[in-house]
């Protein structure tokens, strides 16, 4: 248990080698149970015991951390969904990044931990990409490198809640499920299998919200009465605060390709602090994945019916994250990271890309062509076209977003399914 600035003690699980002197960290936060997150299963074997995603800083020595954010599971303390960053919003004094500010300082306390060498890296994916992101805010001396992966970073412009500014009503039930309790609050059913019909019958998502209770849920309401992007949202957004506040942390932001869940984050966070001029620390990892793939051994030579040449998550944790890592937590050899790397879709293969994007306005050697909207649904290479096109935005008619089988796509609205 582990005491922070204001006393709240946060439950933290370290799994140390035997044997180990001066062996770098690598930690998780999390809000989804650090008990059951770092326990595969009950093997006396180090390796076979912590989950998939860290099995290759066992293998190089590393002590894991697991560590339950405030207010969840067997931490102290109050939990805020989203938690907003200490400021107007968050008087408290204390938020995931001062939270792991004061872990990593007791960590690196020989006192407590002398196997350590006193070095710090930080790993997530989706929420716990958030506490990594955030943890980049004034960060620990000892934190030496980080990998948000699927990071929540702006919940209106992107990344879970809102897509721009259209609300993913499948959220309603992550929402419950991690602010109706300690642990994992109860969510009530559904009332059906088909989600596309049973949102579409309630008429609106506060609706579907009130008829289940949810309306109670403070993080629900901080949703529902903020729709549009205003100061709850852009005050908040990491983004625009880590480019105010850049770090010089050794990043990694990885993006999967096909993330349905928090798509902006990362690439958006990699851009922003490159143009405040964090050019040499910050990299761009893009892969074929789908919304935390990366962290499921048996994910990374397909996607539904796409089959890869060879095992991407593998070249991940091995080819890009390990060595990352190696670098500024062991000393070495250099890790061969450029700008971007990215998984090329089209010819199937890995590429290492010393700038990202590859076209652009200025600095690159093509510069992008715009396309215009055009009259009846077309699209020109110049500006010139006139015309205008209407469409009826009809609730009961509403867009399906999500894929529900190997890349099959209902479209109920207009009476076809196609495949």
């Amino acid at each position: 248990m582990i005491p922070m600035r204001d006393g709240v003690k946060l439950h933290t699980i370290i799994i140390v080698p035997k044997g180990a002197h001066d062996a770098p960290i690598v930690m998780n936060r999390t809000p989804y149970d650090a008990t059951s997150r770092s326990t595969r299963s009950t093997s006396g074997n180090m390796v076979n015991m912590l989950p998939f995603e860290n099995e290759e800083f066992v293998r190089n020595g590393y002590i894991v951390v697991w560590q339950d954010t405030r207010g969840k599971f067997n931490s102290e303390g109050d939990y805020t969904l989203n938690e907003p960053l200490v400021g107007p919003v968050n008087t408290s004094g204390t938020d995931h990044s001062t939270d792991a500010y004061d872990t990593i300082a007791w960590l690196t306390d020989k006192a407590n931990l002398p196997e350590s060498n006193g070095r710090v890296g930080m790993i997530g994916s989706s929420y716990e990409g958030l506490t990594t992101a955030s943890a980049l805010l004034n960060p620990h001396p000892a934190l030496k490198v980080a990998a948000p992966e699927s990071p929540l970073i702006d919940g209106w412009m992107g990344d879970d809640w809102f897509h721009h500014g259209a609300f993913r009503q499948l959220m309603l039930g992550f929402v419950a499920r991690q602010s109706g309790a300690k642990t994992f609050a109860q969510m009530p059913s559904h009332g059906g299998s088909d989600d596309y019909e049973i949102f579409r019958d309630a008429g609106s998502a506060g609706a579907w919200a009130r008829a289940r209770g949810f309306d109670q849920l403070p993080a629900w309401k901080r949703i529902s009465e903020n729709p549009a992007y205003n100061e709850t949202w852009s005050a908040q957004a990491l983004d625009k605060i880590l480019a105010a506040n850049p770090s010089d942390v050794p990043t990694l932001w990885v993006q999967p390709l096909w993330d349905q869940e928090d798509s902006y984050g990362a690439i958006r966070s990699f851009e922003a602090l490159r143009a405040a001029g964090k050019t040499g620390n910050n990299h761009l990892v893009l892969g074929p994945w789908s919304h935390s793939q990366v962290n499921r051994a048996t994910g990374g030579r397909n996607l539904g019916i796409l089959q890869w040449d060879g095992d991407t998550v593998d070249y991940y944790w091995k080819r890009i994250v390990l060595p990352f890592f190696n670098q500024y937590l062991k000393d070495g050899p250099a890790a061969d990271t450029p700008v971007a790397t990215v998984y090329n879709t089209g010819e199937d293969r890995w590429e290492k890309l010393a700038t990202w994007p590859l076209a652009c306005e200025r600095g690159c050697p093509t510069s992008l062509t715009p396309i215009y909207l055009g009259a009846n649904g077309g699209l020109n290479f110049s500006p010139g076209a006139k015309g205008s096109d209407d469409y009826v935005s009809d609730p009961a008619k509403p867009v399906p977003f999500l894929v529900v089988g190997p890349f099959e796509i209902r479209l109920r609205a207009v009476g076809r399914r196609t495949t």
